[in-house]
């Protein structure tokens, strides 16, 4: 199955309780006017779009409109399309310009960070780079062994230490690693939750100045794992995040579980971040670079 099918199916949940009644919508109104703008505010809501991200929409489509002279329901989605494919954004890739390069991957537990991992690692296999892997997260039980199993199904080396060793110390290890190995990336998981918010966000700038030490012209991509399924929730966690971290991209993983996929949209406008991947499933091989225009066809095709 190619990956925009998975997508299609992924998006389910979403199209199913909400934004597939967009398309309904549009064939239902003979003419486009507020009473239709009004209930397509009230669906991006529901979806987990965001309040503030609904009304700029919804603005845009009311400029749009008035600005073409649209009339009919079909023309008035293409344009709900355009804006909506404009607000998410372009993806620009991964910047690995460097010999390793790095990924560090944060997030909160249970987010999907671990299979994120893995699943990246097989993205970069499948391109012909060297990956090596470091298991930073050593406070959560199982946390080495998970990862473990993951770089193993994507063919990527793991530098470890024990549970509740030093993470600066194990990703200080991997860089000496990479760097002897020539490995052109390497990807570092962090802890996830530590007992408070500030030693977990003072764990993460240990680790950068670990990198920054060690390597500093490497090409470095901060990920952040976000779980579709919390919604607007995980805009907040993501706010928390971006205090301590210069956070580079987001992987949104769950979206075939979520019926929010609104959150999509909001997660560029409210963070300013691009959506680097997206999560479709629990395989090895469903992730894939986030493209805008593939997801909004997905989501209302």
């Amino acid at each position: 199955m190619v990956f925009f099918d998975k997508l299609k199916q992924g998006l389910k949940k979403s199209k199913d309780a909400v934004l597939g009644q967009v398309n309904n919508m549009f064939k239902a109104f003979v003419k486009v006017d507020e009473d239709l703008l009004d209930e397509l505010e009230e669906l991006l809501i529901a979806s987990d779009a965001g309040v503030g991200t609904a009304g700029e929409i919804i603005k845009k489509m009311r400029e749009e409109i008035k600005e073409r002279r649209i009339n009919g329901g079909e023309e008035a989605k293409e344009i709900f399309r355009e804006i909506i494919t404009g607000i998410i954004g372009e993806n620009a890739g991964l910047k690995l310009e460097s010999q390793p390069s790095v990924i560090l991957v944060i997030g909160v537990n249970g987010a999907g960070k671990t299979t994120s991992i893995g699943k990246i690692a097989a993205v970069l296999k499948r391109e012909k780079k060297s990956v090596l892997v470091a298991a930073g997260d050593t406070f959560r039980a199982a946390a080495i062994e998970q990862l473990e199993v993951w770089t193993e199904r994507a063919g990527a080396d793991i530098i470890k230490h024990q549970e509740g060793s030093d993470p600066a110390a194990v990703v200080f290890d991997a860089i000496q690693a990479a760097k002897s190995r020539k490995t052109d990336v390497l990807i570092i998981d962090t802890a996830g939750r530590l007992h408070n918010k500030k030693n977990l966000m003072d764990e993460l700038s240990k680790i950068s100045r670990v990198i920054n030490r060690e390597i500093p012209e490497a090409s470095v991509e901060t990920l952040l794992v976000l779980d579709a399924t919390t919604g607007q929730n995980a805009i907040n966690q993501a706010r928390e995040f971006k205090n301590a971290a210069n956070i580079t991209g987001i992987i949104l993983t769950k979206l075939d579980s979520s019926s929010k996929g609104g959150v999509v949209i909001s997660v560029r406008r409210e963070l300013g971040i691009p959506i680097k991947f997206i999560c479709v499933g629990e395989k090895i091989d469903d992730v894939e670079n986030f493209d805008a225009r593939e997801f909004v066809q997905a989501l209302f095709e």
